[in-house]
């Protein structure tokens, strides 16, 4: 039989067999709630051996009884012993060990994903969207670094829900890191299977850049959001293209990793928001961080404050501490008008904490989700049918509805609304209200290949930043089209809206051609000196990067808005044509079972080997989407590839769908089915 004497010798990268020192808890940093635990017996001890495999066996006797009481409490096996001690920050990448550059690099953005500003759970490495982690437990963590510390330029390590399977020979031109998270096996595809593998330690919720490590903080949302509502104000409001949204009303919730993004964004498009809250902790560091102007505690201030500053047509961005349910109420039985009206709660994690039911505070959502799950599902079905009718009722008297990709249309559905289903039976054709991708950024961005793209100097350096920034800015043209003008203010104004928490990182909405155009231009700014090495990504929200029926493929109507083939496409294609990190999840921002998600992180050392990988991936990560939306017969995505296929003659060339008439189709269905 083989010993685990035996084992350890066969390994030189392991844990150490120094027992570390339980490091000590921050007062005041957010803690998990208990996560669902329901394993039988003999799984309880499945999960507490296959945590106990990370460590050398002289260790069992001590962490056994440590990792039980975790899952027992926790309802998951954390491993807090081996978590560093105090706050985990990026720091600049010459400062990490590492045998070659994306080694380091990667080391950077897993420390800046758990960063105290930066993570919602930084204790249970949970980085933001309620469950989304940049691995499952802190073993994984040690080991990770030590595999990105060894790794050379010629080896791929391969993550399989936070485990680091091992390094492999493969070559310079090969990804540096393999990343897959969640990925299920279709019959067992659900979130009850999800959690039991989850609890076994076996599966890892990446959601979309957090278990990607290429997460940066709120700032990787706020274009888009923005983006969102000036061009929902343009849709149904009435403003012109170079409008804003002074003296508009915009309420939601949500101030964690995600949402905290709103009252940013709500500011830098001139109009008012309101935030409602739960967790007073997210408010503070809202605040704290510039990203919210003021704090209320009672619906009638709130709205008080938001006429003041819509009449003077000033910016201002208000946390409601309180239930949106709560908040709604008020501005029914008040007849107050709100322009502009979503949610971003966690809905994909509805249940597991993700949204706090009306007439619970936050201290006993978090209770009763320990204490009674049954009795808190009830009292979440319950808020979210008198969420959806106080919605109803703002609809019907002029406010624009849009679901925010939370999947909270899903969740109201579930509860057992059916007639939000937009067929009245299920979900196959949608929900009666818009995602905001079907009715806003499906058209107006994504269908022209406009996604969030960005970027993190790995120097730490805010100088880096700038350059970065004014580079950026000399690559686009506003004259092109709105959203090019739209793109141009927004990195113009980037610094002056302080933007960054955690370490020197930018978004930044391109397309192909103009992220292609700004990656050569950075990395030519590396190989002169001019700035330290950067790191490319983008959120897995984007253009090709995510197969979601409810979210990124809702406006994609052909029927292939259910296929996972895009995001796969986009994962592969991206190995083959070297990005340094290659990433693909299921979940993502809607849950488990919803979508396939993907992304990349691609380093630049200033080397014309990375030129060459930018110019064969990059057009290839956005036009993989804008080809398959092209296919659907979106008019913006067709004539984008029309244009692509002309500028690529010789090289590249996409195939573009014949539109049959309208008429022509009913007219001969509506006749044979008559004659049947």
């Amino acid at each position: 039989m083989i010993s685990n004497i035996d084992i350890s010798k066969a390994m030189t990268i392991k844990l150490d067999n120094t027992l570390p020192d339980m490091p000590k808890f921050v007062e005041g940093i957010r803690r998990a709630p208990k996560r669902e635990l329901n394993l039988t017996k003999d799984e309880i001890k499945l999960a507490l051996k296959n945590a106990l495999r990370y460590v050398p066996e002289e260790l069992h006797e001590t962490l056994a009884p440590e990792f039980l009481d975790e899952l027992l409490t926790r309802g998951r096996i954390y491993g807090y012993r081996f978590r560093p001690e105090g706050n985990i920050k990026a720091k600049p990448i010459d400062e990490y060990k590492g045998n070659c550059i994306e080694g380091k690099a990667f080391q950077v953005m897993i420390d800046n994903n758990l960063d105290f500003d930066i993570a919602l759970y930084p204790y249970e490495l949970v980085t933001y969207g309620e469950t989304g982690q940049v691995c499952q437990n802190w073993m994984q963590y040690r080991l990770i670094k030590k595999y990105l510390e060894e790794m050379t330029n010629e080896q791929t390590l391969v993550i399989s829900s936070g485990h680091p399977v091992g390094l492999f020979k493969s070559s310079i031109e090969a990804p540096r890191v393999i990343v897959t998270n969640g990925l299920m096996i279709g019959m067992f595809d659900d979130l009850d299977n999800f959690n039991r593998a989850s609890a076994l330690g076996v599966a890892n919720y990446g959601q979309m850049t957090a278990g990607g490590w290429m997460y940066i903080g709120p700032q990787g949302i706020v274009h888009g959001t923005y983006n969102t509502l000036l061009n929902a104000g343009r849709l149904v409001l009435g403003i012109p293209e170079d409008g804003d949204l002074s003296g508009k009303l915009f309420v939601t919730s949500g101030l964690g990793g995600m949402s905290g993004a709103q009252g940013k964004a709500i500011e830098i498009a001139n109009g008012v928001g309101i935030i409602a809250e739960v967790d007073y902790s997210r408010i503070q560091t809202r605040y704290s961080q510039g990203w919210v102007s003021k704090i209320v505690q009672s619906p009638k201030e709130a709205f008080e404050i938001a006429k003041e500053y819509m009449d003077k047509k000033e910016k201002c961005a208000i946390a409601y501490y309180g239930n949106v349910v709560d908040l709604l109420e008020y501005a029914v039985e008040n007849n107050v008008h709100i322009d502009l009206l979503s949610d971003q709660t966690s809905c994909h994690a509805v249940y597991e904490g993700g949204y706090c039911p009306q007439g619970l505070t936050f201290e006993e959502r978090t209770q009763l989700l320990a204490q009674d799950k049954n009795k808190f599902k009830q009292l979440v079905d319950r808020s979210l049918v008198r969420h959806y009718e106080l919605i109803k009722t703002l609809h019907e008297r002029g406010t624009y509805f849009f679901d925010y990709g939370n999947s909270f249309m899903k969740a109201v559905y579930d509860a057992g609304v059916k007639e939000i289903a937009k067929n009245g039976v299920n979900e196959k054709d949608g929900f009666i209200f818009p995602s905001y991708v079907e009715d806003i950024l499906g058209p107006q961005l994504f269908d022209y290949g406009y996604g969030p793209f960005r970027w993190i100097c790995l120097s730490g350096k805010y100088e880096d930043l700038l350059k970065t920034d004014k580079a950026a800015m000399e690559c686009i043209d506003p004259n092109r089209r709105y959203q090019d003008r739209d793109n141009y203010i927004w990195i113009k104004d980037a610094d002056k809206n302080k933007l960054v928490v955690g370490t020197q990182a930018r978004i930044l909405y391109q397309d192909a051609m103009g992220r292609t155009k700004i990656a050569l231009k950075f990395n030519e700014m590396v190989r002169n000196g001019e700035i330290g090495p950067v790191m490319l990504g983008r959120d897995h929200h984007d253009t090709g990067g995510t197969d979601s029926p409810f979210r990124e493929t809702s406006n994609i109507k052909d029927g292939s808005n259910i296929m996972a083939e895009m995001a796969t496409h986009c994962f592969a294609g991206n190995a083959a044509r070297g990005m340094s990190l290659i990433a693909l999840h299921n979940g993502g921002g809607v849950g488990i079972g919803k979508s396939i998600n993907g992304g990349f992180g691609m380093v630049l050392d200033g080397s014309e080997r990375v030129d060459e990988i930018l110019k064969r991936a990059m057009p290839w990560d956005t036009m993989c989407g804008v080809s398959r939306r092209a296919w659907a017969r979106n008019e913006n995505s067709i004539t984008t590839c029309m244009e692509y296929n002309e500028m690529n003659k010789g090289k590249d060339h996409i195939t573009l769908p014949y539109i049959a008439s309208d008429s022509l189709v009913s007219d001969l269905v509506d006749k044979a089915l008559e004659n049947k």
